[in-house]
This record gives C-alpha cells, structure tokens and sequence, in this order.
C-alpha cells in the first residue's frame, strides 16, 4: 500500500498505538531540543526524576531567549543550564552561538529523525525531513529520560507545490499564504506534508522557514521530502554522511488536500494583531514604516540577510526607520561577513544584533507608541512585542528591507525598478565553527560535575492530587484565540523568572488583568473560562504551570490547542470543553461552580463532565488518554510517573 512520508516516518517510531487519526499514540523521540526560556524549568524537571543520564539518541540545550543580563538572574540560569547540560550528557549552545532551529538544522538535523523540542517552532527541522514537533518542557524531559511522546495520532494534510516562485517572492509568502487560506486554527490536529515538484525549487531553509511558521497553523508539524536539495544543504556543512533520500510513494494517500502554485504567489503581510491577518503587501502601500526588523527564530538564514544585503548594498535606510537585524546563527553571521554582506549593512545603517531571537519574545526591541513594525517573525500577538497596543506586521525579508529603502510598506517587486533581483544561493560550502557548542562529557567525567545554582533557580513546585469534588470559582473569562503570549508574557521583564515559579506566576494573564495574581491566590481553587482556540501560539508551559501554581484547578473552553491542552494535564488542570458551546455565554467572573464526583467520574473514563452554576447545570466534554487520567488523578504527570517507578 503507497504510504505518505509523514506516515513512513511515524511508522518506523511508533512505540504505541495504531496510526488511526484521534487515537493516543506514543512515539520514540531520537532528539530532543530545549531552549534557555523553557530549557531551565525542564531540567529542573529532568532532575526531579533522578536520571542519570539523558538516554534520548541526541539531546541539545539551547541558550538564545534570555540573552540580556540585566541582572544576575539570566547569567545566573546559563551557569546552571551549562553545569546541567555537562553533567546529564547534553549538548551546549553557548549565549550568541544562534537561535535553537537555524543551529539544529546546521549541526545536528538527521533525515528521518524525529525530534521533541521545548519550543513550539521546533518543526522549522522540517526543513531536514523531521517530524519535529513543540511540546511542554516536562513532555521533552520525559523524553530524555527514555520515555516515549504521547498525542493524538495527527491527520495528514498533503499541500501539492507547483510551479517556481517568482523574482522577489519568498518562503515565507508560501507560509502567509497557508495561514490566509486556513487560519490559526487549520492546522490543528495535523502534519502538514508537502510534495509535488515546486518542492524541489525550494532550498532546506526555505523548508524550514515553511516549516516553522506551520505552528501558527496550529499544526503538529510540517515535513518536507528528503531530496538532492536536503542533500545539497547537509553537504554545505560537512555533514552529507547523514542524508538519506525519503519521499511518499507514487499514488499514496492524505487525508486533506490543498495545493499551491508557486509561481502565483505574489508578497504579502500579515497584518496586526494576528499571523493569519493575511493581505498582499500592495493592498497596504504607502504605510510609515518606524521599525524592522529581519531575522529571529525563522527568516535568519545566509540567503534571507545576504538578500537584504544586497537589497541594501549602495543605498541607506530611511532616515526615520530603526532597521534591525537579528543573524539566526553565528555561522550565519560569519558567511555574511565573508561575503562582504556585514559592511553593506553598516554602511546602509542597520543596527546588526547577536545571533538569537531578542524582539522575537519580547528580548528588546520594543516598538515606540503606535510605532509600525515590520517584522520577518513568526507571531504577531497582542503586546508580545514588549509594547502594548503594538502594531507589528509579518513579512518576508524582501518587504522588510523594501520598507527600510522608502520608509513605507511598499511592494518589494518595487525594487525592481532600482537593482536586479538579487538571487541570493547558499553557500556550497558554509565557513564552520563549532567553537560555541560544548559536546557531553564522558559518562565518568560528568558524574563529577557540580550544578551551579543561584538565588532564582527554585525547585519544582508540589501538587496535590486531584479531589473528588471540586469546587471553585470563574476568576477570569477570556475570548477566542486567546495565545499563552496573554496568559503567561514573555518579554525582558517576565522571561528571567522561568525558573522561579512563585515569581513568575505573579505575572499570569498581566495583560488582561493585573490582578488576576492575587485573586486566584485568594479563592484557593479556581476556573478560566475560554472561548475557541484556548493556549494557541508557544509551548511554554508556565502558561500551565504558573496558573496551577496560583490554584487554578480547572479550564473550561470551547477548543483547546494541541501543546496548551496536553500541558494543562501535565500540571493537573483539567481541561473541559463545552458540549455546547451556547453555554459560554452562562459563565462570568465570580460564579461559583461545583463539579461532584470529578475523581470518580475520570477514574470511571466519563467523558461527559457535568458542571453545576447557580441552580444550573450544563454538561462539558473531558476528550484526553486513559493515561492522562491517571496523570490528572495524581495531581500532574510528574507525580504520576514518580508513582509508577516506585511501584517498579
């Protein structure tokens, strides 16, 4: 039977499970990725299980989001995660080296892998034919202790490339054209899996840009083929040893089907304050334009700034615009400087920034008040860029640097008019140095290492398991698509206390309501009612955490997204949805509500959850494992898998 190749690929790791759409599946995890952000608590969490050792095929930590050390909490945290990673067996990317996706697809991305990464841009791998997918930190902690990855088996969306892209169009306007056609929400519950032959004029970073922006689809992932052009990019790092070709087979089978010709596509932008807010660039022409900034966690590869370079090269940026850029890797960097790219951004006036992701969380690069910002990031959600009502626009490096030319969105096709199209190719042979990535220790070696802790790494916080009654009161009631940027902020402000807990949790939906902190503290047991699409956007758990902390025991929404809801369980918050959604309009803020016999209900796999309100009851919906049960009834995953060694 002709098979896709996302399916090939979870086949060969299939650990649990049948492949059959909905159903729990658990899958063998080769690699595993952890970022400086999420990577703190993670490891703090790994610890928590007593291993060892990392037993995943490849584990690498990543320090990239709390780059600024304003005080001693980030230094602090990267001492920690350094004497950590020497002393589990993990590889180490030092402050500058690069942001985590540009650096795996460079040094480590394998063909056929997959891949478990404490960050929801992980699927940028795709651009290296993994099935990389974003989860919790606790999820890929248990994935480098041994234990398989559990989620719901995803359905295949098969998107058919045809044609070529055009002069001045790039990957990133086949993703904007993803997101116009499906929204935020078309890719949930899906690897998005594309074939046909305009996928061979795509290189492995234009993939990877595809890739990445997949999980503002909502998506579990995306997968590109393996082909001579993945082979072309593995060869460029010295590493061609590891490609291996992989395609669906003739005549195979998805269960969605789009298609796209590359060679219609023409620029476009995503507009505030959402990633699907899609329009061509032309529709909005003529704009003032304050700020841009090209580069961060997708668009920071060698041919998307050595683009803007030579877009540059002779000219200088408008005298009102602050032009950024953000070098996804310090390899990236040393190509362009040895290319002569580095000069043509001085001399045009960009502001050339450390490899990592900085404005792409919230690290800096705050826009001014009612400032536009154009931006070759992944999100644009409500204030994520530190500034709030903020207007920032997504686009491809080509309209960022059109922008920064004439100081207004303008079409990049534009340019055309003062230069050549600049048709910038990768390197077929990129300038290495692996100077910044410290390899394992010996097993012997780093069973002598000390971790370094300072005064703002606090250890896991203790959860009590789940009652059998619960009651508790509405303390907050938010709309649809409601991102973890909202519940949990990122930012220069937040980010240093991801390995603080009581800390951070003062700082849960800040945006919203300032003192959602202290009320939440107060009722002991509380709820957080949601609309459609509840948690989408990034896979930091303190988004769960943090609320569980403040004794949020339960969310009630109308949907859930994939890498919110699974954390929720994780940490013990029970995840219902509306049966009919009509019955949002009956909760407010202060209702007090009363679920009997919770417990037994999970204990007894109930998947129909009545809730009692004022007199009332309506029924909500509780769609997860029969293992998330267990982890719910223990107070959280972590309690759960402490109980199963100790009966072992």
């Amino acid at each position: 039977m002709a098979k896709n190749l996302a399916t090939k690929i979870l086949e060969a790791h299939l650990m649990e499970g049948e492949l059959v759409p909905g159903t729990e599946i658990a899958l063998k995890i080769d690699h595993t990725l952890l970022q400086d952000a999420t990577g703190t608590m993670a490891m703090l969490e790994f610890m928590a299980m007593g291993v060892d050792r990392v037993k995943a095929e490849l584990a690498a930590q990543y320090i990239d989001h709390n780059l600024l050390q304003t005080d001693n909490k980030n230094a602090d945290d990267h001492a920690f995660l350094t004497s950590a990673a020497q002393k589990f067996g993990v590889h180490l990317s030092k402050p500058g080296n690069g942001v985590s996706h540009q650096v795996h697809l460079e040094r480590f991305g394998v063909p056929g892998k997959t891949m478990l990464g404490a960050d929801s841009h992980t699927p940028s791998a795709a651009g290296l034919s993994m099935i990389a997918i974003g989860a919790g930190g606790l999820d890929v902690a248990l994935a480098m202790a041994g234990h398989p990855f559990y989620l719901p088996c995803p359905r295949i969306f098969g998107v058919k490339l045809t044609g070529q892209l055009q002069p001045w169009v790039s990957g990133k306007d086949v993703i904007l054209e993803m997101l116009r056609r499906h929204t935020v929400k078309g890719g949930v519950g899906k690897i998005i899996e594309y074939y046909g032959p305009g996928v061979a004029t795509l290189s492995a970073t234009d993939r990877a840009t595809i890739g990445n922006m997949g999980a503002e689809l909502g998506a579990t992932t995306s997968v590109f083929p393996s082909d001579h052009r993945t082979r072309e990019f593995l060869e460029a790092q010295g590493r061609g040893d590891v490609w291996t070709e992989l395609s669906a087979d003739p005549g195979c089978s998805y269960d969605e089907y789009d298609e796209i010709d590359l060679s219609s596509l023409e620029p476009l932008i995503a507009c505030p304050t959402s990633p699907d807010n899609v329009v061509p660039v032309r529709e909005i022409a003529g704009l003032k334009v304050d700020q841009v900034i090209v580069g961060s966690s997708v668009n920071s590869s060698f041919r998307d700034l050595m683009t803007v370079c030579r877009i540059l090269d002779g000219r200088r940026v408008a005298p009102h615009v602050s032009f950024n850029i953000n070098p996804g890797s310090r390899q990236v960097l040393e190509n362009v400087v040895a290319q002569g790219g580095f000069m043509m951004l001085l001399l045009a006036g960009a502001q050339v920034h450390q490899p990592g992701c900085l404005g792409c969380i919230g690290m800096g690069q705050a826009p001014g008040t009612d400032q536009v910002s154009l931006r070759t990031f992944p999100r644009n959600f409500p204030g994520r860029s530190g500034t709030k009502g903020d207007r920032v626009y997504l686009c491809s490096p080509e309209t960022g640097a059109a922008a920064g030319v004439f100081g207004v969105v303008t079409d990049p096709r534009e340019l055309g008019k003062l230069m050549a199209w600049p048709a910038v190719e990768n390197p077929e042979r990129y300038q290495l140095d692996d100077s910044s990535i410290i390899a394992p220790l010996p097993a012997a070696e780093a069973a002598r290492v000390e971790i370094v802790t300072g005064p703002n790494i606090v250890p896991f916080p203790d959860f009590e398991p789940l009652p059998d009654d619960l009651s508790a009161e509405v303390i907050l009631k938010v709309g649809d698509n409601i991102s973890t940027d909202t519940i949990m902020p990122a930012g220069n402000k937040v980010l240093p206390f991801r390995s603080n807990i009581p800390a951070i949790s003062q700082f849960v939906f800040d945006q919203l309501d300032p003192e959602f902190h202290l009320r939440a503290k107060e009722k002991g047991n509380g709820v957080v009612v949601g609309g459609e699409n509840y948690g989408q956007g990034s896979s930091r758990e303190h988004a769960a955490l943090a609320p569980r902390y403040l004794g949020i025991r339960a969310k009630i929404a109308k949907s859930f997204a994939r890498i919110h809801k699974a954390n929720l369980v994780n940490f013990g918050i029970v995840p219902l949805s509306f049966k009919d959604p009509a019955d949002y309009d009956l909760l407010n803020p202060g209702d007090k509500l009363l679920i009997p016999h919770l417990r037994t209900m999970i204990i007894r796999g109930a998947e129909v959850i009545p809730v009692e309100v004022g007199g009332r009851t309506f029924l909500t919906i509780l769609d997860i494992s029969d293992r998330q049960r267990d982890e719910l009834l223990a107070g959280g995953t972590l309690n759960y898998v402490r109980m199963q060694e100790n009966e072992e």
